[in-house]
């Protein structure tokens, strides 16, 4: 993916020592790509003073020390870096290719019937759907580095529990409105947990403690219950292939099997 041209945004001051810069064009994914293009540029740069650039799906917060340059300063250098990205058309870094296999219902996702009945679907077509599209990582949320996605293409946005969870394993796959997440590590949450992947994402002795970043492509894949335990001490890394060219079987030779 690459940037032909910067959305148009709006800078706003939040706080005494950070800023949000908000994509405001029409085009969701031109806006994702300005603010995850221009916190690229700004991470490279070098600028004195600031700490950071972090991106969202349509926004971005750059943070910088008060004592060392202005809100006015850095508003400055912002515009300057979205001035460049619109000349040189800032190319995203490529990306990188996750398959995750899943044990969809049950102890594993107690909400897959719950999220059926919603979305007036039996349980095999939510898992149908849910598999059978490919997901952007739009950006790392909470807890632990979560990688926020658009969600499966349901007919209807999908509501959150109302009385959330104290815990969530980890490893869980959820989803609500029209997203869809995997939790890295257990905490509470109040998404509806339709599988469970059996890989280690969270890994607190390597850094990134998590494998993936921003403009990541991940698919799911469906194993059996009986499977879980083949990827006992697995962790989530990068596939060798694209999500296309993915076979049932690709991450451990007789591990990925369909249900019949």
């Amino acid at each position: 993916m690459s940037l032909s041209v910067a959305s148009p945004t709006e800078i706003h001051e939040s706080g005494d020592s950070a800023l949000r810069v908000v994509a405001i064009s029409a085009d969701s994914e031109e806006n994702w790509l300005t603010v995850h293009s221009l916190a690229h540029w700004l991470e490279g740069c070098g600028a004195e003073g600031l700490h950071g650039a972090v991106p969202t799906y349509d926004s971005v917060l750059v943070e910088f020390d008060p004592l060392l340059v202005s809100a006015r300063q850095m508003r400055a250098f912002v515009k300057l870096g979205l001035t460049e990205l619109g000349r040189a058309g800032e190319a995203s870094v490529a990306p990188r290719y996750f398959d995750v296999p899943v044990v969809y219902g049950g102890e594993y996702g107690p909400d897959l019937e719950k999220v059926a009945s919603h979305q007036g679907l039996s349980t095999d077509d939510v898992i149908r759907l849910h598999t059978g599209k490919t997901y952007t990582i739009r950006c790392l949320g909470a807890p632990a580095g979560s990688p926020m996605m658009d969600g499966p293409d349901f007919p209807k946005p999908v509501p959150r529990l109302k009385d959330p969870r104290l815990s969530v394993p980890a490893g869980a796959v959820s989803v609500a409105g029209r997203q869809a997440v995997i939790a890295p590590a257990v905490a509470p949450g109040g998404w509806c947990v339709i599988g469970q992947t059996p890989f280690s994402v969270l890994n607190i002795r390597r850094e990134p403690l998590v494998p993936y970043r921003p403009g990541d492509i991940l698919r799911f894949r469906q194993i059996r219950a009986e499977d879980f335990g083949d990827f006992d001490g697995m962790e989530l890394q990068p596939s060798t292939l694209q999500p296309g060219a993915l076979q049932p079987g690709a991450l451990q030779p007789g591990a990925l099997k369909a249900r019949p």
